[in-house]
C-alpha cells in the first residue's frame, strides 16, 4: 500500500501569495499571538490595514501576520504604539532607499555601452 502524496509531505498544488487577503481576524490574531481587539486597535491606528470584505469584515494577509508578530515583538521590548509607528515607517524608508541605491548601483556600474549621436541637420 503506497503512502498519500499529503502523508509525504507534498504540498496540495495550492500556493496562496502572501499578500492575499485569506485570513479571517480570528486566525490572524492566533497565528500572531495576539487578541483579535489588539488587531482592531491595530487597524484603527494604521499600523496594520487588512483588506475590507464586505465593507466590514476583515483579511489578513501572510505578510499582515508578519507585521503583526514584528508589532508584538516591538511591543514586548517596551516600545510605545508611537514609537512602533515610526520605526515601521523608517524601516519602509530604509527598504525604499536600498531599492533606489541597488538601481543607482546597477547603472553605474553597467558594461552597457552608451552611444550618444546628435540629430543630423539636414542642410
Amino acid at each position: 500500500m503506497s503512502a498519500s502524496p499529503h502523508s509525504r509531505g507534498e504540498r496540495t498544488g495550492f500556493r496562496v501569495a502572501d499578500e492575499a487577503p485569506v485570513y479571517a481576524i480570528s486566525v490572524a490574531a492566533s497565528l500572531a499571538g495576539l487578541h483579535p481587539q489588539t488587531l482592531r486597535q491595530y487597524d484603527r491606528l494604521g499600523l496594520v490595514v487588512p483588506t475590507r470584505v464586505g465593507g466590514r469584515n476583515r483579511l489578513y494577509s501572510a505578510n499582515d501576520i508578519a507585521r503583526l508578530r514584528e508589532i508584538a515583538d516591538l511591543s514586548s521590548q517596551g516600545l510605545s504604539l508611537e514609537g512602533i509607528r515610526r520605526v515601521l515607517e523608517l524601516q519602509e524608508e530604509v527598504r525604499i532607499l536600498r531599492v533606489r541605491l541597488a538601481e543607482f548601483t546597477r547603472e553605474q556600474t553597467s558594461t552597457s555601452l552608451v552611444v550618444w549621436r546628435p540629430p543630423k541637420t539636414h542642410r
